[in-house]
């Protein structure tokens, strides 16, 4: 390997200058040490769980090599042997020497905890140096350049500095105190000039609104950074020492809770954690179910590129192409001139579909079996699926070989897993998941840790029977068992035919599923929550809920929304829907007049409007550029020009124009690689066009005066133009002293 020589030519000086020597290594845990995925993850684990078609570990395995990693330690505990196979019939182990990634697999069935798989990784002593710690169900595509530098240097000047954790900007709801990961708000206290985590609560009491932070962090640090607006990548860099630290703790289970929490109230060692916050790039934890749903539109929208299905190959994967409106297709798809894929939806190779069939935003895997008049919406469908005429899947999970017959209908928020059957006409009760195994009986209750899947790997041979459960629309939350002599779909209105247990709401760990559910949250549910937040009193009236935060409002630290943010990206995702349409054919006129009912319907304000139309445009035009910046700035340029007087319709006013560049901001700080570089190149054209006026952009500037320095990135950027316009303003006033 050409790095690992580059690396070892230096003469050696100083212990610190060994470290960055050493070739860059990587744990990867490979055991989810966690019961979300029930009952999945009975049979396979978590990281070899289909996202968007490519196995979870395949997208971490990828990108590690991509950031230069040389040798990655795959920690394996339950179903090791499936996560060892795979990784040999992926490529990734058995590599010739000459490839730049070495990958080894760790095996212990001993480890229940991420704790035990880090004493496991100490006793081995294949640890050299300063190494990534990452699980397999984490997507990105950062720069680990950056970061690794600053932790090096931090080291050669403080050796108590033994963390680095990967964070980023997120936004969570007011209403569900989570972010559109699924996940819990963190409360993080930061020192303002060096990033040192100072306090960490990822278990924060919501319902009082209020931290409590030990005196002497506030004492010993005159200025520090309070944020509830950022999110854990779970990616961090660290020394040999967090390695010794767990072996030396043996009550150090969880990553965060014991190990993190651990060394911040630690006055003896005196240990150190910092941060490194990413803006333009991508990275994520497949946490739970909701978060595989948001991952997966990440990745079909190219926010994760390159790590994206028309890019990505792995082992036996067939070759993915993009097709206009985000839709991916393998070569050998069987597709019916009737049939309609809609936007942002992927197609595996080997796959019929039917006539009349419609597949709205949902993923279909490889080998899948599709019939007539069947109606699929915001779905995972794995491979070796069977689903027959007239049936209905929404905003549900249906794994590897699964049975729909005819008619079968698939509420939200369902997770049918291998094998299952459903008969004909039989309704699936929203939220329900069906597995062939029970619950297992001897499985820890102690939610606070990360445990193992102990129970997991139960081969074909250790089943316990299955059972049909009854299932019809008007049923209870627990179906009732019927004889196992019932004949599967034996009636045309049939009250029984779902082979399988149902799994009773909490024998996964999570007593709301519809908190961490593939499906939207319930529009009740959010009127129960928006109830209770009006009736505490705490964060304004119901009318305030409604509204959207002023522009003062969006430059506090913690940047909640007061509207319900899965509303919000609900209805910008409708209105870049209603834009495609209007890209196919649709009248301007009409477009205005569905997007303004939308407004409406959501009671948001014209801003809104602005900002989501605003986003269509650019997505189309993403989508419809290739590779290149020029590509991607001529695809602008025309997409802005066709559709300006659609956006002026909804810039009215200053603030209305502010949108449009705080929304542009957005997108290149979070989730937009692409369009980052071109960012002063189109501020322009928007002036040009009047779509943002002289005024919007210098207010904007100026608000950013007193912002961190990452927040200037794009002001700065643009200063030539914006100086150009301060001296043309300038000019202007000096012509009317004159006059």
């Amino acid at each position: 390997m050409s790095q690992k020589k580059s690396r070892g030519g230096a003469a050696a000086r100083e212990d610190a200058d060994e470290l960055s020597r050493s070739p860059l290594q990587a744990v990867l845990l490979a055991d989810s040490f966690t019961l979300k995925f029930r009952p999945i993850t009975l049979e396979r684990p978590k990281v070899l769980l289909p996202l968007v078609n490519v196995p979870m570990i395949d997208y971490t395995l990828s990108w590690l090599e991509t950031e230069g990693v040389e040798e990655v330690f795959v920690f394996c505990c339950a179903h090791a042997q499936q996560v060892k196979e795979h990784l040999e019939e992926a490529g990734w182990t058995g590599k010739p020497a000459a490839w730049e990634m070495a990958v080894m697999a760790v095996e212990s069935h001993d480890a229940i905890s991420a704790g035990d798989a880090l004493r496991v990784m100490y006793g081995r002593g294949l640890i050299n140096g300063d190494f990534v710690l990452i699980s397999g169900d984490t997507i990105s595509n950062m720069s680990l350049k950056e970061v690794l530098q600053e932790h090096k240097d931090r080291r050669k000047k403080d050796p108590l500095a033994v963390m680095t954790m990967i964070i980023k900007h997120s936004k969570p709801s007011i209403l569900m105190h989570q972010t559109r990961l699924g996940t819990d708000e963190i409360v993080m206290a930061l020192a303002s000039e060096t990033k040192e985590l100072l306090y960490y609560e990822d278990r924060a009491d919501s319902s009082h609104l209020c931290v409590t932070i030990d005196k002497d962090i506030l004492a010993n640090n005159p200025t520090l950074q309070l944020h509830n607006n950022m999110e854990d990548c779970y990616i961090d860099i660290c020394s040999p020492d967090v390695l010794s630290l767990f072996t030396d703790n043996f009550d150090y289970q969880h990553l965060r809770r014991h190990f993190v929490k651990g060394l911040l109230v630690d006055d003896i060692m005196g240990y150190k954690i910092y941060t490194h916050e990413i803006h333009s790039s991508y990275a994520a934890r497949i946490d739970n179910f909701r978060s595989y749903d948001a991952v997966s539109k990440d990745i079909i929208q190219r926010w994760t590129y390159p790590m994206v299905p028309d890019v990505l190959s792995f082992g036996n994967c067939h070759e993915m192409k993009l097709h206009r409106q985000g839709i991916y297709k393998a070569s050998d798809v069987t597709l019916s001139h009737s049939a309609q894929i809609g936007a942002n939806s992927v197609i595996g190779n080997a796959t019929s579909i039917g006539e009349q069939c419609k597949i709205l935003n949902s993923v279909i895997g490889e080998g899948c079996s599709i019939g007539k008049n069947v109606l699929i919406h915001g779905s995972y469908i794995w491979d070796n699926v069977i689903i027959e005429d007239g049936c209905k899947v929404s905003n549900s999970l249906v794994c590897d070989d699964v049975h729909l017959r005819a008619g079968a209908i698939v509420e939200p928020g369902c997770i049918l897993s291998f094998k299952i059957k459903v008969g004909k006409n039989v309704v699936v009760p929203a939220y329900s998941k069906v597995s062939l195994l029970d619950k297992p009986s001897n499985e820890d209750s102690d939610e606070e840790l990360e445990y193992a899947d102990t129970n997991s790997g139960v081969t074909d041979s250790a089943r316990e029977p299955a059972y049909p459960f009854s299932s019809t629309r008007g049923n209870a939350d627990h179906p009732t068992i019927v004889s196992e002599d019932d004949e599967l779909g034996a009636s045309e209105t049939c009250t029984s035919g779902v082979l399988g247990y149902i799994w009773a709401s909490g024998d996964t760990g999570i007593l709301e599923e519809w908190r961490q559910s593939i499906a939207p949250i319930p529009k009740e549910k959010l009127q129960e929550l928006q109830h209770a937040v009006s009736v505490d009193g705490d964060v304004g009236s119901e009318e305030d809920l409604n509204n959207r935060p002023s522009e003062a409002d969006r430059d506090n630290d913690s940047e909640i929304g007061v509207i319900e943010d899965d509303d919000y990206t609900k209805f910008e995702k409708e209105v870049e829907e209603t834009f495609q349409r209007a890209v196919d054919g649709v009248h301007q006129d009409n477009l205005i007049l569905e997007i303004n009912a939308l407004r409406l319907s959501y009671s948001l304000q014209h801003a809104d409007c602005a900002g989501a139309v605003f986003y269509s445009i650019m997505r189309a035009a993403l989508v419809a550029a290739q590779s290149t910046n020029d590509s991607l700035l001529k695809s602008t340029a025309d997409a802005l020009t066709k559709w300006k007087d659609l956006l002026r319709n909804y810039t009215k006013t200053v603030d209305e124009e502010m949108e449009i560049l705080l929304k542009f901001e957005e997108m290149c700080q979070e989730i937009t690689k692409e369009f980052s570089p071109l960012f002063s190149k189109i501020l322009p054209y928007l002036y040009d066009k009047e779509i943002v006026s002289e005024v919007a952009i210098l207010r904007w500037a100026e608000e950013k005066e007193n912002a961190d320095e990452p927040d200037k990135v794009f002001v700065k950027q643009s200063d030539v133009f914006i100086q150009w316009l301060k001296e043309a303003e300038e000019e202007d006033e000096d012509d009317e002293e004159e006059e």
